[in-house]
């Protein structure tokens, strides 16, 4: 165990303040939009402090589902939502078995904030803030019942990418970024709560969908469409809930800049 053992009561984690994090304490509660907005931008978080630590797709995802689904249970005011997402950094990393040190988070975490600046002293500001990841996290596995394993639609993405590969001319597949472009879009829709919203390989099949859509890439034409032969319980008006919802939080991104 690190450093002290003192911990901060489950009362006392909303109560934190991050260095430099400016405190949005006076924010509306029943702007959805701005709630909408705030998640946004915490994930975002999650993702650049993510590839600073060293972390793979998965955990990420994770860490952004922990997210979602805890604040699906509890009022965005109720807590500091940048401490409750390095908590979701650091139980993910246990989760998908890809440990991070929270001197680590927490250091990456300050420099999000407080760019270029050195990382912060072992003093009572760390410990405080130390303890109040570690204690933010017991708060999670609470509110999501220790349900803390997911699917993902990576898996559902790698294999559908391959089968459509196999059907697509392999110049015309070369020329155009497929892949590339349904993985971004994959990694796109953890920024908002449509991740947990629809089942993982019906936003597999989405971003492949909307990635062939966007090329111009034609496949060959059977009795079914290339999706239904892949997801069989997947349809159109499922397909374009996925869409929707991913255009929507690119909407949200522009609004965010």
């Amino acid at each position: 165990m690190e450093g002290p053992s003192s911990r901060l009561s489950a009362s006392q984690v909303k109560h934190v303040k991050l260095p430099g994090r400016r405190d949005s304490s006076g924010d509306s509660e029943t702007d959805p939009s701005r709630n909408m907005k705030t998640h946004f931008r915490v994930c975002r978080f999650i993702m650049e402090t993510g590839v600073k630590l060293g972390m793979r797709s998965v955990p990420v995802a994770t860490a952004c589902v922990l997210y979602h689904r805890f604040f699906e249970r509890v009022s965005i005011h109720a807590y500091e939502p940048y401490l409750v997402a390095m908590s979701c950094i650091y139980l993910a990393g246990k989760v998908e078995e890809q440990h991070l040190r929270t001197r680590d988070i927490i250091n990456v975490s300050h420099r999000y904030f407080n760019s270029g600046s050195a990382p912060l002293e072992c003093d009572k500001e760390f410990w405080d803030l130390r303890d109040s990841v570690v204690q933010c996290e017991l708060l999670i596995l609470r509110q999501l019942n220790f349900h803390i394993s997911f699917e993902h639609p990576h898996k559902y993405l790698l294999h559908y990418l391959l089968s459509v590969k196999s059907l697509v001319n392999r110049h015309a597949w070369s020329r155009t970024p497929v892949a590339e472009t349904s993985w971004a879009l994959l990694r796109d829709c953890y920024h908002g709560a449509m991740c947990i919203r629809h089942t993982p390989q019906h936003i597999a099949i989405a971003t492949l969908y909307l990635a062939l859509k966007s090329y111009g890439v034609e496949l060959p034409v059977g009795e079914k469409e290339w999706w239904q032969v892949l997801c069989e319980d997947v349809t159109k008006a499922d397909i374009d809930a996925v869409i929707s919802d991913l255009l929507q939080l690119y909407d949200m991104e522009a609004k965010c800049i």
